[in-house]
């Protein structure tokens, strides 16, 4: 099965074996002695493995390694389970009911692709664990396709799409042409880029779905291109962000007038691109490593670990949500009832030197602030990975969708 399904295993910063976990003022459930066993699904081998892969395990790594280090804690072994989900939604599920079933995993992390983690999510609720989702996208995770064993930290379509979309509206970009790419995170941004621009007064004229991991966007763009619309938003992430913007301006659309707006960008999207050709690009991110005191301290630990690579958003989600998680498993005592680790993470505020303080909403949407970041000019990027220019910070109440409006069924009940 391992062997099958690209699944190591490590074990880190094993406590004394044996040993119980300590009651809490909060009120403990039984106590547990068996290894808290984190597993970190991801994409170590395709388009999106720059963006979350050995980075964000990494990332839950450091969130482990600072969470024993912060004073106290459980004294249960805490062990770290990484696999590559290949963008698979049945492989992604296989591996999680393998992980469940058999090796005791009692939280999932990361689940990047928006098919995956809905696939997954359906194997964790079923078994009464937790997934904590901070690589895929899909506002349905907490809308439609909500969970009481789930919690969303990153971002999602809505946030992401809202920001950019009112701004580029705002800007003059009236008429848009979407190119989306072709799953369920996709076609979740889509419905989120089509509510925002038309009722901030823009027009969507058309739109083209292309497979995922594309190497050949040009039949796309060409239809783009005729469309004469004055947007062309790339509705697609990681490797096929960095193909598609290239060849846009190997065609010489921006030349040609038509802006092109990417409505997900990565920090290592635009580090492959260059400043030369991202120049301009306005995008909705949640997190920089340039933003404060506490996120340049971070990445100083972080890159040097990381083949000497930036953190991205998704990186950060990953470390963040983890350290919530074991800070709520340590005041509830137990991590056996997923239901009930996902209400902790709820009760306490959040509080980490990636995103600063935050709360956990009742549908699990992470709320925190969003930005509205421009791509640099080479002349005005002054020393390594220095890449974006804050534009707005967006504020929670404005950057989420607000909870009447998901849809959530358990909150009904």
């Amino acid at each position: 099965m391992e062997g099958r399904f690209r699944v190591s295993r490590r074990r880190l910063l094993a406590g004394a074996g044996g040993l119980a976990l300590g009651m809490t003022g909060l009120g403990a459930r039984a106590q547990e002695t068996k290894p808290l066993r984190i597993g970190v699904l991801t994409d170590m081998s395709s388009l999106y493995a720059d963006v979350t892969g050995p980075g964000s395990l990494l990332a839950a790594k450091m969130a482990v390694e600072d969470f024993q280090a912060s004073g106290p804690k459980m004294t249960r072994p805490i062990e770290i389970i990484s696999g590559d989900h290949m963008n698979k939604a049945d492989v992604g599920a296989n591996i999680a009911r393998e992980w469940i079933d058999r090796q005791g995993v009692d939280v999932i992390v990361d689940a990047p692709n928006s098919a995956v983690a809905l696939a997954v999510r359906n194997i964790v609720q079923q078994n009464n664990k937790t997934l904590l989702v901070s690589g895929a996208s899909s506002s349905d995770l907490t809308g439609k396709s909500c969970s009481p064993n789930l919690v969303h930290w990153t971002y999602d379509t809505y946030a992401l799409s809202s920001g950019v979309a009112r701004a580029v509206v705002e800007s003059g970009g009236k008429s848009w042409f979407l190119l989306t790419a072709d799953y369920a995170f996709g076609h979740a941004m889509e419905g989120d880029i089509k509510n925002v621009v038309q009722k901030s007064g823009g027009k969507v004229l058309g739109g083209v779905r292309t497979p995922i991991n594309t190497q050949d966007f040009s039949s796309f763009l060409l239809q783009a291109q005729s469309s004469k619309a004055e947007i062309i938003a790339l509705i697609n992430a990681g490797g096929d962000t960095i193909n598609s913007i290239k060849q846009a301006v190997e065609f010489g659309i921006p030349q040609g007038g038509q802006r092109v707006v990417a409505t997900v960008l990565y920090l290592s999207d635009v580090h492959s691109l260059g400043l030369k050709i991202a120049q301009g690009l306005q995008f909705t991110e949640s997190f920089y490593w340039d933003l404060n005191d506490d996120t340049r301290a971070w990445t100083k630990r972080f890159a040097p670990r990381n083949n000497g690579r930036y953190p991205t958003a998704l990186h950060a989600g990953a470390y963040a949500t983890t350290l919530h998680y074991l800070k709520a498993v340590d005041a509830l005592g137990a991590s056996s009832d997923g239901k009930a680790v996902v209400e902790q993470m709820k009760k306490l505020p959040t509080d980490d030197p990636l995103f600063g303080k935050g709360s956990v909403r009742a549908d699990g949407r992470k709320l925190h602030n969003m930005y509205l970041f421009e791509v640099k000019t080479p002349e005005a990027s002054k020393y390594p990975w220095d890449y974006y220019k804050l534009v707005k910070t967006i504020a929670p109440a404005e950057a989420w969708r607000p909870l009447a409006d998901g849809g959530c069924e358990f909150l009904k009940s």
